[in-house]
């Protein structure tokens, strides 16, 4: 089901499937990757409770073997909507006979849309329902259009930091884009400036820590820009479909990271992965605004 929110800056689809965003347009130009099976089929996903591949696609918990698909069950999974206005809307996924199998929490995930001026803020909230701590991570994936309009071609983009950071690189096993075990820096021109290139992301996302928080897609040809911020979130994934020349770029807070490519990850023990107490709840925000 989609559904439009909006205000005098934005108007902003989203869609019940994943409670991802559809679309986003502002001043009539669409601003979000919209799509298209030759690179990426999807606009958007939220990634909960895991966050990208699983080695052999399962984790251990308790001395079981559960299987999870990458990025978890979300994508693709029809929320519930659970409150909704004029220039927001709030889905909600809970535990059924199917997570369980994959997940063994009791849980409610809410993924939230707000609007202010030239803003989205997007606020997600996980409570446990359990009479133990569960462990999870949680990551977004909005895609955008590069170029923004007619402006240039891709390479004439770049993703600006808000400030001067020293990023290291997590590098990932090429063979399966888990985690290789090592990182190397990831220097930046003038500390703050990505330029963006296809060739970037022929071996899958490019995965930050150490990052600012706060980064800017933009170009010397366009008054046009999307600033994604993401406070909470220590890593960033930067992606689009590798060895391709895909005409778009995805920004990817995330507050953990894939498995190790050499071992099942026990999911009690990874690290990075948020340890939520019984009857907590956990919440994180990241907000896009558009120029």
């Amino acid at each position: 089901m989609l559904i439009t929110i909006e205000n005098q800056a934005l108007t902003v689809i989203l869609d019940s499937q994943g409670a991802v965003l559809h679309s986003i347009r502002k001043d009539g130009l669409e601003y979000l990757w919209q799509g298209d099976p030759r690179f990426w089929k999807r606009r958007d996903a939220n990634l909960f409770p895991y966050v990208g591949r699983l080695t052999q696609g399962r984790y251990l918990l308790e001395g079981k073997t559960y299987p999870l698909p990458t990025h978890g069950f979300c994508i693709g999974t029809e929320f519930q909507v659970t409150e909704q206005s004029g220039t927001a809307v709030r889905f909600t996924l809970e535990d059924s006979r199917q997570t369980l199998e994959q997940y063994p929490f009791r849980f409610a995930f809410h993924v939230e849309y707000r609007l202010a001026g030239d803003s989205i803020q997007k606020i997600c909230r996980v409570e446990n329902r359990n009479d133990r701590q569960m462990y999870f991570g949680i990551g977004g994936h909005p895609g955008f259009q590069v170029p923004l309009g007619e402006a240039g071609d891709f390479s004439q983009w770049q993703l600006v930091f808000q400030e001067a950071c020293a990023p290291m690189r997590i590098d990932l096993d090429p063979d399966n884009y888990r985690l290789a075990g090592t990182e190397r820096p990831f220097p930046l021109k003038d500390g703050t400036t990505l330029p963006l290139t296809h060739g970037l992301f022929d071996q899958d996302a490019v995965v930050l820590r150490n990052m600012a928080r706060t980064v800017t897609l933009c170009s010397e040809l366009s008054d046009r820009s999307v600033t994604v911020s993401y406070p909470d979130m220590p890593f960033l994934g930067l992606w689009h479909a590798p060895r391709t020349e895909a005409p778009y770029v995805c920004v990817e807070p995330w507050v953990s990271l894939p498995s190790h490519s050499a071992y099942m990850e026990d999911l009690a023990k990874q690290e990075h992965l948020i340890h939520l107490a019984a009857g907590d709840t956990y919440r994180t925000t990241m907000t896009i605004t558009l120029k």
